[in-house]
C-alpha cells in the first residue's frame, strides 16, 4: 500500500499500512489496480475512438457490445464509449467512496472483460494493437506482479507528481460527470478527456511540459464539467434559492440522506412522500434543501448534524435509517451499520446495497420500512442556518454587492470553499471566518462551510455575510460570479476584484476543483491545511512561479496576506 491522494495522510506523506480514512491494505492495492485496469481500457477506447470515424461496420459492432455491457441509454450509444463504466469505476477509487474488498474486485473483471472484448472487435477489423503499454494485455491474476501498477514505479519525482496530480483531477472529473449522466447529461469531450489523460499517465516519452499542459487542461475540461453539472441540476430541480433550513428535529421517524446524488434525493422524497417518514439532509446534501423542486416536500425537515467526518456521533442519535449516496462513507460503528444503506458505487463490506433497476429507478422500500419502525432523531441543536446563494441568486442581487462595494459597505470577498476534515488544525478556518473584519462577506462551496456556516456573522445591507452556493461541485458557482462582478466593474482579470482564496481542500474532488481555478488564472491562492504530498517540490515551484500558490499558515499572517 502506498496512498497519498488525500490531505490526511499520515505524517503528510502517505499511508502504507492502512489507510487514514478507513481503507485496507488490500482495498487501496486494489484500487491502485483498478486505475491501471481502466488506464489500460482508455488506451484501447482511444483507438476505437479513432477508427470508428472512418469504418461504420466497426462502430454498429462496438456500439452492440457496449449496449450488451453497460448501463447506458441508447441515445448515448453513438458518443460514449464505456463512459459510463469508466466514470463509475474511477469515482469509487475516490476517498471515502468504497471500502469492499468485493467490488473493486468484480470491477477489475469487468473491466478486462470489456477491455478484451473491444480488443478482439478491433483486432478483426485490422487495428493494430501492438506496441501498447502492458495495461494494454495484463491479466488480472498478474496485477500483484506488474510492477507498474505501484505509484512508486514511476522514478521520476516529478513526473509521479504530475501523473497523481493528473489521475487525481480525472477522479474528480469523474464524479461530476457521473452525477450530470445521472440527470440526462453528456458531453463526449468529457469522455474523450478523461480516456486521454488516463492514457497520458503510460506515457514514458511525455515530458514534465507535456504533463503540465495535461494537467491545466484537466481544470480546463472540469471547468465544463462542473458546468455541466450545474446545466444537469439546475434544468431538472430549478436554481437554488436563498433559503433558511432548519437544523432541529421533530416527532416522526426519520431517514438521514448524505453524500452528494440529487436524483436519489428526489426518489427518496417521492417514496416517503405520504408515509409518515421525514427525510433529513446531512453532510454535502444541505443544499438539496434550497432547490425548488424539493422544497415543495413538506416532509424534507432539513439538515440534521455537520459534516463528514461527524457521522459516527451523528448517526448513532439519528436513530433511522441512513441512505448514502455517494463518497463521505466513514467505516461505520456496529450500533449503527444495520440500518445503513449504500447505493450505487458506494460500498461497505456488511451494509445493505440497493441497485439501480433496468429502468433506471430505485426502490427505497427497505429503508422506509426500517424508518417507519424507528425512534425519532435525537435533538442535535436547533435554529436555521442560510444557503442558497449559487451564481443565479447570487447574480440577481449583483448590482446590490457592486454599490456595496463602490460605496465601501463591503471591502473584500473571501472564497473559502472546499473540503473539511477531522483534524483540529481545521480549526483555523473556524477562527479565519471569526476574525474577518465586518465588511468582509464570505464566498463558499462545499462541506468546508461547515466549520463556520453556524456562526452568527450578520450581514451588511441585506446581503449575508456567509454566501453559500451549495456542494463542491458548486464552486463553479463562485467562479461566474467572480467573472460576472469582474464584467460590472470593467475589469478584464478576475485577479483584480477585491477576492482572495482560502481553500481547503481533503479529496480528489477538490483537486479538479483547485485545477479549474488554476486553469482560469486565478492567483494567489491560499491552500490548506497541508500542501498535497503528491505535489513534488518542483512542480510546486511550477504553481508558484505561475499561480502564487501558497500554504496557509497563521489566522493572523494569513489575514494580513489575504485581507
Amino acid at each position: 500500500m502506498y496512498c497519498y491522494q488525500c490531505e490526511e495522510t499520515v505524517k503528510g506523506e502517505a499511508c502504507t499500512k492502512t489507510g487514514v480514512c478507513g481503507k485496507s491494505d488490500e482495498v487501496a492495492d486494489l484500487q491502485d489496480q483498478l486505475i491501471y485496469m481502466l488506464k489500460g481500457l482508455a488506451v484501447v477506447n482511444q483507438k476505437a475512438r479513432e477508427k470508428i470515424p472512418e469504418d461504420s461496420g466497426l462502430k454498429a459492432q462496438i456500439l452492440k457490445f457496449i449496449k450488451g455491457n453497460q448501463k447506458t441509454k441508447d441515445e448515448d450509444l453513438e458518443e460514449h464509449i464505456n463512459s459510463r463504466f469508466m466514470e463509475e469505476s474511477i469515482f469509487s477509487t475516490v476517498t471515502n467512496v468504497n471500502f469492499s474488498n468485493s467490488y473493486f474486485k468484480n470491477q477489475i473483471q469487468e473491466t478486462y472483460r470489456l477491455r478484451e472484448g473491444l480488443k478482439s472487435i478491433l483486432k478483426e477489423s485490422g487495428v493494430d494493437l501492438s506496441n501498447l503499454p502492458s495495461a494494454v494485455n495484463v491479466k488480472p491474476e498478474d496485477l500483484t506482479s506488474t510492477p507498474e501498477v505501484s505509484i512508486l514505479s514511476t522514478e521520476n519525482e516529478d513526473i509521479r507528481s504530475l501523473r497523481e496530480l493528473l489521475t487525481y483531477g480525472i477522479k474528480g472529473m469523474a464524479a461530476y460527470a457521473y452525477h450530470a449522466r445521472m440527470l440526462g447529461c453528456t458531453d463526449n469531450e468529457i469522455s474523450t478527456f478523461m480516456e486521454k489523460g488516463l492514457a497520458a499517465t503510460l506515457d514514458d516519452s511525455l515530458s514534465s511540459d507535456d504533463l503540465t499542459g495535461l494537467v491545466l487542461e484537466c481544470g480546463s475540461v472540469g471547468v465544463k464539467t462542473m458546468a455541466l453539472l450545474d446545466e444537469a441540476n439546475t434544468a431538472a430541480y430549478g436554481h437554488p434559492e436563498p433559503t433558511n433550513i432548519n437544523i432541529g428535529v421533530r416527532d416522526n421517524p426519520g431517514i438521514l440522506i448524505s453524500g452528494h446524488d440529487l436524483k436519489d434525493m428526489e426518489q427518496l422524497l417521492k417514496q416517503t412522500e405520504g408515509t409518515g417518514v421525514d427525510v433529513y439532509t446531512h453532510g454535502e446534501m444541505l443544499p438539496a434543501n434550497t432547490y425548488p423542486a424539493f422544497k415543495k416536500y413538506s416532509h424534507l425537515v432539513g439538515n440534521y448534524g455537520g459534516s463528514w467526518w461527524k457521522q459516527k456521533e451523528e448517526f448513532e442519535k439519528f436513530n433511522g435509517p441512513v441512505l448514502m449516496t455517494t463518497n463521505c462513507l466513514v467505516p461505520p460503528a456496529d450500533s449503527y451499520s444495520n440500518r445503513i444503506f449504500t447505493t450505487a458505487m458506494v460500498g461497505f463490506e456488511g451494509l445493505k446495497h440497493i441497485d439501480e433497476m433496468e429502468n433506471g429507478t430505485k426502490d427505497f422500500s427497505r429503508i422506509i420500512e426500517i424508518a417507519k419502525n424507528s425512534r425519532p432523531p435525537e435533538k442535535l441543536e436547533d435554529g436555521e442556518i442560510t444557503a442558497g446563494f449559487a451564481h443565479n441568486a447570487a447574480l440577481s442581487v449583483a448590482d446590490k454587492i457592486v454599490d456595496a462595494v463602490k460605496g465601501g459597505q463591503i471591502s473584500r470577498f473571501v472564497v473559502m470553499a472546499g473540503c473539511d476534515g477531522r483534524h483540529k488544525e481545521r480549526e483555523y478556518y473556524t477562527d479565519f471566518a471569526k476574525q474577518l473584519p465586518e465588511d468582509a462577506v464570505i464566498l463558499t462551496a462545499g462541506c468546508a462551510k461547515y466549520r463556520y456556516n453556524k456562526l452568527d456573522l450578520g450581514d451588511i445591507g441585506g446581503i449575508p455575510r456567509i454566501l453559500d452556493a451549495g456542494q463542491c461541485n458548486d464552486s463553479y458557482s463562485l467562479v461566474v460570479v467572480a467573472q460576472k462582478l469582474a464584467q460590472a466593474f470593467d475589469l478584464k482579470d478576475i485577479n483584480e476584484l477585491p477576492v482572495s482564496y482560502n481553500i481547503a481542500w481533503y479529496e480528489q474532488k477538490a483537486v479538479l476543483v483547485l485545477l479549474a481555478l488554476l486553469s482560469l488564472g486565478v492567483k494567489n491562492i491560499v491552500l490548506g491545511p497541508k500542501l498535497p504530498a503528491f505535489v513534488s517540490p518542483n512542480v510546486l515551484n511550477v504553481l508558484v512561479e505561475n499561480f502564487n500558490i501558497s500554504a496557509n499558515t497563521t489566522v493572523e499572517n494569513d489575514m494580513k496576506r489575504l485581507i
